[in-house]
C-alpha cells in the first residue's frame, strides 16, 4: 500500500525488487533518490515521483507487470542532464544494469528497460504497461491551472540556459505535438479525469509562447 502523499517509503522499494525477483539494494533507492533531490532540478525531482505514484491507484488495475511499471517511475528521469538528449537511454540503461546485477531475469530487465525509453514521448504508446506509465508521465499537463503554470515556470528554470526564443519555440512546437494527438491520455482513468484540463492548458501555454 502507497502512502496517500510524499515519497514512497523504502519498504514499497524493497517490495518492488522483490515482486521483480531482484536482490534488494537499499543503497540505490537513496542514491536514486538523491539524483531526483540535485540542486540543478526543479521540475523533475521528487515532487514529480510523488505525483506520479499519488495517481498510481487509478492505472493500477490496467497493468499487466505492476511492479515494473513502478521500477519504471522510479528510474525515468534518474539520469536528467538538460545539455545531453540520451538521459531516458542512461535512465534505462541504469535500471536495467541494476536489475541484473540484482538477479532479476533478463526478459524482466529489458521490460523495464523498454518502459523507461517510452518517457521519451517520441510516440504514443501501444501497450497496456507503457500506457500506464506514460499517463502518469503526462499527468501535470492536466493538473489544474496554478499547479500547470508552476510545473511551467519549473520546466523553464531547468532549460535555464537555453535561449528565451529558442526555448520558446522548441517548447511550442512540443506542447503542440500533444494537443495534436487524438487522444493525449491513453488509459481511461487519466483520461476522465485530465484531458480536458489538459488540452485547456496546454491551449493556453501554446497562445502565451506565441505571443
Amino acid at each position: 500500500m502507497l502512502p496517500t502523499s510524499g515519497i514512497p517509503p523504502l519498504a514499497h522499494w524493497r517490495g518492488v525488487w522483490r515482486a521483480l525477483g531482484a536482490t534488494v539494494d537499499d543503497a540505490l533507492y537513496h542514491e536514486v533518490l538523491a539524483r531526483y533531490q540535485a540542486p540543478d532540478r526543479h521540475y523533475h525531482t521528487t515532487q514529480h515521483l510523488e505525483e506520479m505514484f499519488a495517481l498510481w491507484p487509478l492505472v493500477e488495475p490496467l497493468a499487466r507487470h505492476g511492479a515494473e511499471v513502478q521500477a519504471a517511475i522510479w528510474f525515468h528521469d534518474a539520469v536528467f542532464d538538460v545539455t545531453r538528449s540520451d538521459n531516458e537511454s542512461r535512465s534505462a540503461e541504469w535500471v536495467r544494469a541494476a536489475l541484473l546485477a540484482g538477479g532479476a531475469r533478463e526478459v524482466v530487465a529489458a521490460r523495464v528497460h523498454s518502459l523507461v525509453m517510452e518517457t521519451r514521448h517520441d510516440g504514443e504508446p501501444e501497450r497496456a504497461d507503457a500506457q500506464a506509465l506514460v499517463d502518469l508521465d503526462l499527468a501535470i499537463l492536466g493538473a489544474d491551472p496554478v499547479r500547470f503554470d508552476q510545473y511551467e515556470h519549473q520546466v523553464r528554470a531547468e532549460y535555464a540556459i537555453v535561449p528565451v526564443t529558442e526555448f520558446r519555440a522548441r517548447r511550442r512546437e512540443m506542447l503542440e505535438r500533444f494537443l495534436a494527438r487524438p487522444r493525449i491520455f491513453s488509459t481511461a482513468p487519466l483520461y476522465a479525469l485530465r484531458e480536458e484540463q489538459a488540452r485547456e492548458n496546454l491551449s493556453r501555454s501554446v497562445a502565451r509562447l506565441s505571443a
